[in-house]
């Protein structure tokens, strides 16, 4: 049992965690009368699952590891054993038992005064209520900095959490948890639309990754510093932060992150009317989307490309672009992107005098009307106004004008925003009208036994869940009745090693490092299904900038209907 683990183990360090899964099942089924070693076994099983995304046994095994550790007394087990179990329940969208564990975690962790331990548990919780309030955001399709008191509470509880994580870490000087704790915090308050300390954070997440040499996290802190300036209206300062963003994806060999990085730039360049510098980035989006075959990325090229085109009277371009995008949209079954290919065709043949759907035209008027525009966040009014003043005073005459675009701009990024979200949500089975309607015919005896019986049922079966019944164990050889005496009553001694999971955590945090880091809330699809290619980025805000662009190349206002 014990070889077959240790081989599970060295797999799954290695990478290839569905080898290892499959010796440590064997290990269960050769099985043993070591508790610890059953326990360690259940540790690294939950582990591997959870990083194959097979969150429910990941979740059977960790609950197997924390019966154990209660039943040796091991309250250090137990503490790791909660926390892991907490992970689990965050990621299946089961947040209020996700805190519970956690903060089981955080107590036992406290009792111990384990300074580590009391540490993942924070960055836990914090993470808990970070998913949760991203959850409950992207449920009502609100926007950041205009979240509902509910939603913006689970995020405050989240930053608080972060800051106590930080200021931990700071305490024992662990640099790479003091990065990791920067990172969320940037992203939390990114959506609580504070978007200058959003920046403050990323900026020192930055600085973190640079001492370690870990590009990847700096890649990721210079994409979340350009989105954060985008929406404070800095693109030029955002389009730095995305050219070292695409830098460093050359530097990792990542292509579709470096597609990602040109997709943002050519639609920054956009934003700031340098349609040719726009062009070659959208072009070489394009090429990188063709080559790794993602057709959602080719079709949200050519749509730029065309957009571009348009705006600097190359038509005929345009329309080549935009006859390309319609084709795309109708092979991957996108309707929205179909539709709108459809109006900027419609568009571009009135323009160059060939024969279109003139009513296609007046169709996205109204559409564009009839969007509501939210308020902008303090931050981003206050340089607003200034970004107003600097204009007039560099050219009076085009100011105005110019403002508009930004206008448009700040007002549909925060209309839109609030959407990605890896938690999924569990429901409640309904039962069928038919059922409900025998049920209202049994007397009133019979439905007060069935009442009772449901509630036993019920009640057993949480019973069941957090008191598992020692011989059922998977693994345990407990034929030695002295083992199940250990069991009942032995608690763990003084050499009662730790369980053997710190590696979980490094797994998780590798996991989470583009579950957590590069978390943002992006535009919703607003298409019955989701179309989301590899080189496209997360956090696709620019999409509803360039349709109100391309809709404003022939008329600047939308007229009533």
């Amino acid at each position: 049992c014990l070889e077959l683990a240790l081989e599970g183990e060295r797999l799954c360090k290695a990478g290839d965690c569905r080898a290892g899964v499959a010796f440590f099942e064997a290990a269960i089924q050769a099985g043993t009368d070591d508790l610890r070693t059953l326990s360690a076994i259940y540790s690294q099983l939950g582990n591997a699952y959870f990083y194959l995304g097979e969150y429910t046994k990941a979740m059977q095994y960790h609950k197997h590891d924390l019966t154990l550790a209660r039943t040796m007394g091991d309250r250090l087990g137990e503490a790791k054993a909660s926390g892991n179990l907490g992970n689990t329940l965050k990621v299946m969208g089961r947040f209020d038992e996700a805190v519970l564990c956690c903060k089981r975690h955080l107590d036992i962790s406290r009792e111990l005064t384990d300074k580590v331990g009391e540490g993942r548990a924070l960055y836990n919780l914090g993470n808990v209520f970070h998913a949760k309030g991203k959850h409950l955001g992207r449920l009502g399709q609100q926007d950041p900095g205009e979240f509902p008191e509910d939603v913006r509470n689970c995020l405050l509880t989240a930053v608080n959490y972060y800051e106590e994580n930080l200021e931990l870490m700071r305490e024992i000087t662990d640099r790479a948890a003091q990065g990791r704790a920067c990172g969320n915090l940037g992203n939390t308050h990114y959506l609580l639309g504070s978007f200058t300390q959003a920046i403050k954070y990323h900026q020192e997440r930055l600085n973190i990754a640079r001492e370690f040499g870990d590009k990847a996290a700096e890649r990721r802190a210079h994409s979340n510093l350009g989105n954060a300036h985008i929406f404070l209206g800095e693109f030029e300062t955002a389009a730095e932060h995305y050219k070292k963003t695409l830098l460093l994806a050359q530097d990792l060999g990542d292509r579709a992150v470096e597609a990602q990085a040109c997709y943002s730039l050519g639609n920054t360049y956009t934003l700031l009317r340098d349609y040719p510098t726009a062009i070659d980035y959208h072009l070489r989006h394009l090429r990188i989307a063709e080559e790794l075959m993602d057709k959602v990325g080719e079709g949200r090229a050519c749509w730029s490309l065309g957009n571009a085109h348009a705006a600097m009277g190359n038509h005929e371009k345009a329309l080549h672009y935009a006859q390309r995008h319609l084709e795309i949209s109708r092979e991957i079954g996108d309707p929205t992107g179909e539709a709108t290919a459809q109006m900027n065709l419609a568009d571009l043949r009135r323009t160059l005098g060939v024969d279109g759907d003139a009513d296609s035209k007046a169709r996205r008027r109204l559409s564009m009307e009839r969007m509501d525009l939210l308020k902008l966040t303090p931050d981003v009014k206050q340089l607003h106004s200034k970004g107003r003043r600097e204009l007039h005073e560099m050219d009076p005459a085009n100011g105005d004008d110019a403002m508009d675009e930004e206008e448009s701009f700040f007002n549909l990024v925060t209309q839109f925003q609030s959407k990605r979200m890896d938690d999924q949500r569990c429901s409640l089975a309904i039962v069928d009208n038919k059922e409900n309607q025998q049920a209202s015919t049994l007397p009133p005896s019979r439905l007060k036994e069935d009442l009772m019986d449901l509630i036993a049922g019920m009640q057993s079966r949480r019973m069941d869940e957090q008191r598992a019944s020692l011989p059922r164990l998977p693994g345990l050889n407990n034929a030695n009745p002295d083992i199940l005496r250990r069991l009942s009553v032995e608690p763990a001694g003084e050499d009662a090693a730790a369980l053997p999971d710190e590696n979980f955590f490094e797994m998780l945090m590798r996991c989470q490092g583009t579950r957590l880091e590069d978390q943002r809330s992006a535009l919703p699809d607003t298409s019955p299904r989701r179309h989301r290619g590899p080189t496209m980025p997360d956090e696709d805000f620019f999409s509803l900038i360039m349709r109100l662009q391309s809709g404003r190349l022939e008329d600047q206002r939308a007229e009533d209907p």
